[in-house]
């Protein structure tokens, strides 16, 4: 009986050893895998771009923003007073510049009594589809120049440009 007793402990010894080394071998293989992956270089674009295409010849790239939004959907009437405006319009600065951040969240109800005057101002006619980026450049410019230091909104979009009639 003792040698069957001897017999199994020795299979079980076998087998604990089986499984510390399968175990380390999994280990091991796990971690030089992670690190193979992680050592990869990541493709060098300059900080403030997105490549449009990687594999076109031209590797065209578009300057990457940070993006206002406080300042939320506005309602006011247009000129002629003909016709609702709904706006809700995103602000693009310098991406991380957080300066600009703070020169902006520090002056959003201006921003947002600017924005409700400027379609105010504006007749229904100013506002046809053909005429948004128009409206874009100068809302920039105006911002641009009586509001922000210069070239600080680097571009509009009109996340909500709504034109109902009354």
């Amino acid at each position: 009986m003792q040698n069957s007793s001897g017999g199994n402990i020795t299979i079980s010894v076998i087998l604990l050893f089986i499984i510390g080394f399968a175990l380390i071998f999994i280990t091991t293989t796990a971690v030089i895998t992670y690190k193979i992956l992680n050592s990869r270089e990541p493709a060098q674009t300059a900080p403030n771009t997105i490549p449009i295409d990687s594999s076109s010849q031209n590797n065209t790239t578009i300057p990457r923003y940070s993006t206002f939004t406080f300042i939320g959907q506005l309602n006011t009437r247009t000129r002629d007073q003909t016709h609702t405006v709904v706006v809700d319009m995103l602000l693009e600065y310098d991406y991380n510049d957080n300066f600009v951040q703070s020169q902006l969240t520090g002056r959003v109800n201006q921003l947002r009594d600017f924005t409700r005057n400027f379609f105010a101002s504006k007749y229904y006619s100013d506002l046809e589809p053909e005429n948004r980026e128009e409206l874009k450049l100068e809302i920039m410019s105006i911002l641009n120049t009586r509001y922000l230091e210069p070239d600080t909104v680097k571009g509009i979009i009109f996340n909500k440009l709504d034109v109902m009639e009354l």
